[in-house]
């Protein structure tokens, strides 16, 4: 379930959208994750979004810069993250996901098949294919 951010600033954002392979997923370890990251994000004024499987995390972080790239940071030394590899690096006019301290995507089912990851898709991927995948998801979640 979404969990709701109270007021949002109109003031530019950084946004970094990163992926990386689980290590020891299972459903114990994605609810700590989850857990944690609502905690912290809620503290720091950070919004996002991640999308996950066994097979990857593709997460989008928005929030003050510093505090944004200090939580990259943290999850960098995260040994639940394998081959961290950022997309997006960049100041935004408006956060897309404002109103989720951390929204979650258990499904997933539409972006790269566990195929493509085993063929580093995502090395390959361009910007506007991961902030695609994020403008997906935003959309649904407006339309639930």
């Amino acid at each position: 379930m979404p969990q709701s951010k109270g007021s949002i600033a109109t003031m530019p954002v950084y946004r970094i959208i990163y992926s990386s392979r689980p290590f020891g997923y299972d459903s114990n370890m994605l609810n700590g994750i989850l857990m944690q990251a609502r905690r912290a994000n809620e503290h720091d004024d950070i919004t996002g979004a991640l999308i996950c499987r066994e097979d990857i995390f593709l997460q989008l972080l928005e929030g003050p810069e510093d505090k944004v790239k200090n939580t990259i940071a943290r999850i960098r030394r995260d040994d639940r993250h394998i081959e961290v590899r950022m997309h997006v690096e960049k100041h935004v006019q408006e956060r897309m996901f404002g109103k989720w301290a951390m929204l979650h995507d258990p499904v997933a089912t539409w972006i790269w098949t566990p195929e493509e990851i085993d063929h580093d898709a995502p090395a390959r991927a361009s910007e506007a294919e991961v902030t695609g995948f994020f403008q997906r998801l935003r959309d649904q979640a407006k339309a639930d």
